[in-house]
């Protein structure tokens, strides 16, 4: 027991001796350890104060080279403020020298002006005095006169202006009527030569075209199937083309019928080709209508854009161009209207080459002068009218808006290109072959027009004029005042266009007119 606590004793010795060395040992490192680290803070605060020391300096320097600069930019500055002050002063001096200068002329100036103006003064007391003298010896002479003659002034200037006034008007008449029977004269020569090269110059071929459309059949029986069971295949057809089909009239045919000239050629064309085809029923029908429809709509807007390349008129837009072309299947005395255009813009065209006008403006005129016949049905008015109002609507130019509206008359021409229209209107209507309406037929509807006319109370005779196209009446000038011939010109249109059958339309003239005659002996 005594070896154990012995043992444990001197291994507690020798923990506690080796401890005690440890912390020795521990405490020396440290120490050493302080003096180094204190070394060390002593050369990083020395190196630190030698940094800061070189960073004071460079920036001293760098301060003094700034103000240096800064100081240098400045007195540059300076003087050149101070020669922009100097060069201003010599300019506002110039200036001031030349302001100095007007102001002395001015000063000459007015003072010149003054001395007119006293001159003028005294001239106007001068001229008061001539005029005041003047008017002395006027009424003098006046009274002398008056006296002399044993008439007032008053009654011999009338006198004097009546017998002026009585040899005028004399004069005026026989230079009047000299001018107007020379002006007559040489008219007549130079239309007739410009007609005449006119028409020499341009002769165009003639169809004619039957306004009757017909479809062949090439046997009897084809017109059961196209009837159908009950109608019902021809009721479809007329509903979709808008015509009338004529069965039973005509053997081995069927005719159509529709006031349209473009419903009636759709349906002409669907009917051959249903005939062709064999199938006939609603729906066939319906598909077949529609195909026409947009190959007859193709048809009429080259033949618009062929119409324009044979007159060689720049293109127009696609609107005018389609109204246009329908013209193709409007006929007018069995005359194709856009034949007849064609021919009208050609004549148009040589009649403005011989007046010095615009060619390429007549033949545009003269090729669309009839084109509200392609939509007159659907407005009210004159084909003329309606056809300027489409144009016009259409951008086209005012010289050729007008030309088509004035070429019947019915609205003033502004220009020569309306008169032109017209005079090549009247040649292409009225050359041989050019219409087929048969002598009787035009007869008997010049006949009709003036027996209506003279039908009207107070008129003392009619003349129809223009192939049928305007009626003259002449009234009794005692019977009928001006405000009753206006009545009577349009009751004398109403009754022709409820009790005539006429193409087109009819212009009524009225004239009233006084005739005083007398006979010198």
């Amino acid at each position: 027991m005594d070896e154990i606590v012995g043992s444990i004793s001197s291994t507690a010795i020798n923990l506690s001796a080796g401890f005690g060395g440890g912390l020795v040992f521990a405490f020396v490192l440290y120490v050493i350890y302080k003096n180094r680290i204190k070394v060390q803070c002593l050369s990083q605060v020395t190196e630190a104060r030698s940094q800061a020391l070189s960073i004071i300096s460079n920036a001293e320097l760098d301060a003094k080279n700034s103000s240096s600069e800064i100081l240098d930019e400045a007195r540059k500055k300076a003087r050149e403020i101070e020669m922009n002050s100097l060069e201003y002063e010599k300019k506002l001096s110039r200036e001031s020298a030349i302001l100095e200068a007007h102001q002395l002329s001015h000063q000459k100036e007015l003072k010149t002006f003054e001395d007119k103006k006293e001159s003028v003064s005294e001239l106007e007391n001068y001229l008061t005095s001539l005029v005041e003298k003047n008017s002395e010896i006027q009424s003098q002479l006046r009274k002398e006169l008056e006296h002399i003659s044993g008439l007032s002034f008053e009654e011999a200037r009338s006198k004097l202006l009546k017998e002026a006034e009585e040899s005028a008007e004399v004069e005026s008449q026989q230079l009047s009527k000299r001018l107007v029977e020379n002006a007559k004269q040489n008219a007549e020569l130079e239309s007739k030569k410009i007609i005449a090269s006119a028409i020499y110059r341009y002769a165009g071929e003639f169809t004619f075209d039957s306004t009757t459309s017909t479809v062949s059949l090439p046997n009897g029986d084809i017109k059961g199937r196209i009837i159908g069971r009950e109608g019902r295949n021809i009721r479809a057809f007329e509903m979709a083309t808008g015509v009338t089909v004529l069965i039973d009239d005509t053997p081995n045919a069927v005719v159509i019928s529709g006031f349209d000239p473009v419903r009636r050629e759709i349906a002409k064309n669907a009917m051959e080709r249903l005939i062709g085809d064999g199938r006939i029923h609603p729906t066939r029908i319906e598909e077949v209508v529609e195909k026409s429809r947009e190959d007859i709509e193709q048809v009429i807007t080259s033949a618009g854009y062929e119409a324009q390349q044979k007159i060689q008129i720049p293109i127009l837009n696609q609107e005018v161009t389609h109204m246009l072309g329908k013209l193709k299947f409007r006929m007018s005395y069995s005359q194709n209207i856009l034949d007849h255009s064609i021919e009208v813009a050609q004549i148009c065209g040589l009649l403005a080459s011989e007046l010095g006008c615009d060619e390429k403006v007549a033949k545009q005129c003269g090729l669309l002068h009839d084109i509200g016949k392609a939509i007159n049905h659907e407005n009210e008015g004159g084909h003329a009218i309606v056809g300027a109002d489409f144009l016009r609507k259409n951008g086209l130019p005012e010289n050729v808006v007008n030309g088509v509206a004035s070429h019947h008359l019915e609205v003033e021409s502004e220009g020569p290109f309306g008169i032109l229209v017209g005079a090549a209107d009247a040649i292409s209507a009225a050359r041989p072959g050019a219409r087929s309406e048969s002598l009787s037929t035009y007869l008997n509807r010049i006949e009709e027009l003036e027996k209506l006319a003279d039908s009207f109370a107070g008129i003392k005779k009619s003349f129809a004029v223009h192939a049928g196209r305007e009626v003259r009446v002449l009234v009794n000038a005692d019977e009928i005042d001006d405000v009753n011939a206006q009545k009577l010109a349009r009751s004398l249109a109403r009754s022709i266009e409820d009790k005539l059958q006429y193409p087109g339309q009819i212009r009524v003239t009225v004239i009233r007119e006084t005739r005083c005659v007398e006979i010198a002996k």
